[in-house]
Parts: structure tokens; C-alpha cells; sequence
């Protein structure tokens, strides 16, 4: 008897589990399956992973594998056919649009310039900022104290850091003071957790980052050990209280809503395919994208696209 009552409690329990696993994966199943393949821009990365949890939570049936690399390899993959969907954080070139590429702006998202937090010139920094000539020399390594950078004698160092991988982020910089990443000259580092890092720990380095990376998505806040360099975009020699908005995303983020933040190097981010996406599950993904998944943006650091022009790149998949 006892053995029965045991073996009978195993078959409930196993029963209960089963039913719970099926509830799981089958809960608000549609019929739509597959796979859908991203790789690319580390500007879009934390974006698409939120995009592809959420998207699964509608359609279990369907996988979503995302991979970093840098905007080059997103767009390389794309047409190649090694992937569904190539994420790119820059504008599209006509020579890959002559191949093929198919471009869907998903969101918005700003390249930022960084310095370490304990920068032993920091508040004279934070006095004068950054204007694009500074920023040009800068990355040409015309410049080798903070002092040449914020026009004093101090003699500290100043490191310059650049991206080694083929990126949005570096090429949307450069082009803020009318440069291609090819032309930057600076210590290159890969990918944009690896910028971030180089900047923490060197005292006088100097680099830039999307703002995913430059600020914690949790707190709103910088990460330790980074502090932004302002951008003075009037170029008058100083920082004025309009120009003064980095304390957290939201505060950026307002900025680069109503243009006080320059474009570039604020941009719209890219989903792009190879010609017009034919499959089901891809089709349903842009879909989301731009509908349902725009309300994730700001949670994730960044920044949704008007209603106008979301309507407009729907039309594109239509």
C-alpha cells in the first residue's frame, strides 16, 4: 500500500509539472515558429534582447539568437544570408544598398564622449567641454596633455581611445567633426563594453560610447568610474546650463528629443534585411518592433521614434 500511495503521488506530481511545462510553451502560442538570426551593432544590442524577450512571450514557437560584433559585421551578415536581420547603428551606404540592404530605423541612441570619473582635470573639463575642433585633434593625436585640451599648462597625459571594430558608434562620432573611423588615431579598443573599460581604468583616458554603456539602465546613472565630457555645442569656450544634461539618461535623453544634443552624434539605429523580409516570424518581429516594442525604449536607454515616422518605416515591411 504504502508503495502505491507513492507511486501514485510521483504520477500526480509528474502530471502537475507537465501541465505547468505546457502551459509555458504553449500559453499564448499563435502557430507562428521559426528562427530569426540578429547580429551586429553593440548600440542596438541590449535593445534587441529586450525586443526578443518580450516578442517570445506572444510567440513561444518562435527562437531569437542575438549576437554582438559591431554595425560592419551586422550589415556583412545581412547580406550574406549568415543571419535574418543585421543591426546597424549608422546610415546606410549606397554601395549596400546596391547589394541589397533593406533598412528599418528602429529607435534613436546618441554616441557620447567619456573620460574617467577621477580625471585629475575634471572640473575645469566639465567647465569647458568639447567642441568639435578640440575633438578632431583629439582623435588625430595632435594632442598630448589635457592641458593642449582644455588650454592650460597642465602637463597630465591625455590617452585616446578608439573602436577597433567596424562600428556606428565610431563612425557617427567621427562624423560629428567631419571624420570616417578609418581616419581616427587613437589606442583602438573592440566593441563598446571594451571602450567602457579601457576609459575605467586609465585616469586620463578619453573615448566614447552609446549611452547603454556609459550608463546604468537600473539607476539612470553613469557607471563607476566614467564621467562624460560635455559637448559644447555653441562652441563659445564653455558649457552653458542648456548644454548641461548628462546627469542621467532621462536628462540626455530629453536633450536629444528636442535637438539641444547635435545629430550626429545622435542617429537612428537599423534593423536591415537582404531586400524587403519575406519570412512570416522576421516580418512579425519588425512588426513588433515598431508598435508594441517602442514602449521598451526608454526603459532601455533609448529613445522611440515619432509616431510619423514609425508609421512611415511600416509601410516598408508592409
Amino acid at each position: 500500500m504504502k508503495k502505491f500511495l507513492l507511486l501514485l503521488i510521483g504520477i500526480m506530481l509528474l502530471t502537475d509539472c507537465a501541465s505547468k511545462s505546457g502551459k509555458e510553451t504553449t500559453g499564448t502560442d499563435d502557430g507562428l515558429t521559426g528562427t530569426i538570426q540578429l547580429s551586429g551593432a553593440f548600440a542596438l544590442y541590449p535593445m534587441a534582447v529586450r525586443w526578443g524577450e518580450e516578442f517570445r512571450k506572444l510567440h513561444p514557437g518562435v527562437k531569437v539568437d542575438i549576437s554582438g560584433g559591431g554595425a560592419g559585421k551586422g550589415i556583412t551578415d545581412a547580406l550574406s544570408g549568415v543571419v535574418d536581420i543585421g543591426m546597424v547603428s549608422r546610415e546606410i551606404y549606397p554601395e549596400e544598398i546596391n547589394k541589397g540592404a533593406y533598412p528599418i530605423a528602429t529607435v534613436k541612441d546618441a554616441v557620447i564622449p567619456v573620460i574617467n570619473a577621477n580625471n585629475p582635470e575634471r572640473e575645469a573639463i566639465n567647465r569647458i567641454g568639447l567642441k568639435r575642433e578640440t575633438a578632431a585633434k583629439l582623435w588625430n593625436k595632435e594632442y598630448a596633455t589635457w592641458g593642449d585640451v582644455i588650454g592650460t599648462s597642465a602637463t597630465v597625459p591625455v590617452h585616446v581611445f578608439t573602436r577597433s571594430d567596424a562600428c556606428g558608434a565610431a563612425e557617427t562620432f567621427a562624423a560629428w567633426f567631419g571624420r570616417k573611423q578609418e581616419n581616427l588615431k587613437a589606442t583602438a579598443v573592440f566593441g563598446d563594453p571594451g571602450l567602457a573599460a579601457a576609459v575605467q581604468k586609465d585616469r586620463v583616458g578619453i573615448g566614447f560610447n552609446n549611452i547603454a554603456y556609459a550608463y546604468d539602465q537600473k539607476t539612470k546613472k553613469l557607471f563607476d568610474g566614467l564621467a562624460i565630457i560635455p559637448i559644447d555645442v555653441n562652441e563659445n569656450g564653455r558649457i552653458d546650463p542648456e548644454e548641461d544634461f548628462y546627469e542621467t539618461t532621462e536628462t540626455l535623453i530629453e536633450a536629444i528629443n528636442d535637438g539641444r544634443y547635435p545629430s550626429p552624434p545622435a542617429r537612428d539605429l537599423y534593423l536591415v534585411t537582404k531586400g524587403k523580409p519575406m519570412k512570416p516570424e522576421v516580418i512579425a518581429f519588425m512588426e513588433y518592433v515598431l508598435t508594441e516594442g517602442q514602449e521598451y525604449a526608454g526603459e532601455t536607454g533609448y529613445i522611440r521614434l515619432s509616431e510619423e515616422k514609425l508609421q512611415i518605416e511600416l509601410t516598408k515591411i508592409k
